[in-house]
């Protein structure tokens, strides 16, 4: 059977229909999206949303006397009508790419200005991954352009991937029980002593044989749970945790088609903790029931961020070296991490959650001379409450 689109091609229709609205709501009638799709998925995230294009090519390769700016691509949405793609590849495979207006470039820079020009575009346009696209190439398309006055528009993109269709909430579903699997086959090797790399590998194998994909295992145990990670480099480290050593891991990335998944699970190596450790994970466990009790269709950030952060205080529990990094109880999922983002300094007071995103709620919790210990879930908000997408995964695994 021919390998086609997981999603159909209506639901891409719709998708450019959405974006369309929300650039007429702001005020633009032509937009330019810019992503990097090879080598990685993160920066791939709006070109894979609007066209299900991915290069083939290895990464960000140095410039030459042959090509310039090879991995990056872009989209150009203007009129009402399908995608406008260039990119960086002669031979994509077509029927898996949702526009059918696809252009390929030795210089993508060159080739968007080019198209650009040829519509005799000018004025504001919409510029979408200023975050994304080196200040190099940024220039050489400003200087190719310069009838044309870009405003960034990060966030309009954003915007409409925030609600997930009922296609997407059904990948995360299967994504979550992928994710699921491996999580259980690698905590439970930790427990049992085995090694960082024993057990990452299970966790690896179990990944990949159901189709997916991950960017990071990250494992740390003893006295490197104050870290993400044991060995930062890989995460695949050799040694293996002794009885009584809290272990913590995460397997995290463009799990499935490109989407973000990223739980954690947190434990004790031989399941039978010390009264220390035993209150730490409980704790902690105790701190997502509280976040995942009040994350519902409506509620505002701010009041479920306080909620936590008393709770967390009470507790003791005033500092983590991995808060101080990530300073959210949460955030939300699509291509990477997005907003909403569950914290006071980082989501705007009256900002809400609504039925079809999906979100997490995280925990880091610290103690001295005890250590770290970290838990994070993913759920799709409904109407009715919360679908978790990891239910087999234990909390507290004795």
């Amino acid at each position: 059977m021919p390998v086609t689109m997981y999603f159909p091609q209506e639901e891409y229709e719709a998708r450019w229909t959405h974006v369309y609205a929300e650039m007429e709501k702001r005020g633009y009638e032509v937009m330019v999206v810019f992503g990097k799709t090879a080598g990685n998925y993160e920066r791939s995230m709006e070109i894979l949303y609007l066209t299900n294009f991915y290069s083939c090519h290895s990464g960000q390769e140095p410039d030459s006397k042959a090509w310039n700016a090879r991995s990056f691509c872009c989209a150009i949405l203007a009129d009402g009508k399908p995608p406008e793609l260039h990119t960086d590849l002669l031979d994509p495979r077509f029927e898996r790419i949702a526009t059918d207006n696809h252009h390929w470039h030795l210089d993508p820079i060159k080739g968007a200005a080019d198209a650009l020009n040829a519509r005799k575009v000018e004025g504001k346009v919409a510029f979408v991954g200023s975050d994304c696209l080196p200040v190099k190439y940024a220039k050489q398309f400003e200087a190719l352009t310069p009838q044309i006055e870009y405003v960034y528009q990060d966030d309009l993109m954003q915007a409409v991937r925030l609600i997930k269709s009922p296609r997407e909430q059904d990948l995360f579903r299967e994504g979550g029980a992928m994710v699921s699997a491996a999580m259980n086959e690698t905590m439970e090797a930790l427990i049992m002593g085995k090694t960082e790399r024993e057990a990452a590998a299970l966790g690896a194998a179990s990944m990949i044989r159901q189709g997916g994909f991950f960017q990071r295992i990250a494992i740390a145990h003893g006295q490197y749970t104050d870290h993400l990670e044991g060995d930062p480099m890989y995460g695949f480290s050799e040694d293996a945790p002794q009885p009584d050593d809290l272990i913590h891991m995460a397997i995290y990335g463009p799990i499935h088609q490109g989407y973000w998944f990223d739980p954690v699970r947190s434990a004790v190596c031989g399941n039978k903790p010390s009264p220390a450790k035993k209150k730490i994970i409980e704790d902690m466990a105790y701190l997502m029931e509280d976040i995942e009790g009040n994350v519902r269709d409506g509620a505002n950030l701010h009041a479920v961020c306080k909620s936590v952060m008393k709770k967390q205080e009470d507790l003791g529990y005033v500092y983590s070296d991995l808060f101080e990094q990530w300073p959210y109880y949460g955030h939300g999922n699509g291509s990477l991490w997005e907003p909403p983002l569950l914290g006071l300094t980082v989501s705007e007071p009256d900002e809400t959650y609504a039925a079809g995103m999906v979100a997490s709620a995280e925990v880091f919790c610290q103690t001295d001379g005890v250590g770290t210990v970290l838990a994070e879930n993913n759920f799709i908000i409904t109407k009715d409450g919360l679908d978790q997408l990891y239910p087999t995964v234990p909390m507290i695994w004795w």
